[in-house]
């Protein structure tokens, strides 16, 4: 099975691709994971994606999707894969789809777990994390028994910068913008399945567990 996951930051795909590799076997292919094996590897690609990293660039279309064509040609990848982070745009989708074509392969499904802007919010605004032991809690999910105050070692718990409303708001329209072009592109492809993000954990993998169920 040849997956794409999607999903705005704070919808939870972590979660959900872990326990899709679980059940179904298939490696979880990050692009920053793909960049990190290409370098480690050495291979020609990756000393030229680690160039531009080093120099703080974008690591360009071609060179990443020439690693994204690399890592799909490796023997895990033989039962399928979940890919996350790639594609992110148009040109990035059409350039996967000539991939897979090459290798008589072609997406599945387009996994892309839809929460509410509202929910986003919430989940990422509540972080709070320890100055001195660095625990990560949650002012709803996860709250310390005191608040404010850390229960393994007594210390300040904070609100990260890049957690705080303005911020995370800014961010998720960025992300909803770049990613309704990709959406509409996997939509009028076929692909495109919206999954019910707001419901509890188990739920939302209930759902994509009785969609995937169908291509055994």
């Amino acid at each position: 099975m040849n997956l794409v996951l999607m999903g705005l930051p704070g919808a939870g795909k972590g979660t959900q691709a872990a326990e899709i590799v679980d059940k179904y076997g298939i490696p979880h292919i990050s692009t920053g994971d793909m960049f990190r094996a290409a370098i480690k590897e050495g291979t020609e690609l990756g000393k030229k994606a680690k160039s531009y990293m080093d120099a703080g660039n974008l690591v360009p279309d071609e060179v990443t999707i020439g690693i994204v064509d690399e890592r799909l040609s490796k023997s895990d990848c033989e039962k399928g894969f979940l890919l996350d982070g790639f594609p992110r745009t148009v040109a990035q989708a059409e350039a996967l789809e000539k991939i897979l074509f090459d290798k008589n392969r072609s997406i599945d499904f387009v996994l892309n777990i839809n929460v509410e802007k509202e929910k986003l919010m919430e989940r990422l605004t509540g972080r709070r994390i320890c100055k001195q032991c660095g625990t990560t809690y949650h002012v709803i999910f996860n709250p310390p028994s005191e608040q404010g105050v850390c229960d393994k070692c007594g210390g300040e718990l904070y609100q990260r910068e890049d957690d705080n409303e303005e911020t995370v708001k800014t961010r998720l329209e960025v992300n909803i913008e770049q990613s309704k072009p990709l959406l509409e592109f996997y939509d009028q492809k076929g692909y495109l399945r919206n999954i019910d993000g707001n419901q509890d954990i188990d739920q939302v993998f209930n759902d994509i567990d009785q969609l995937l169920g169908g291509l055994k």
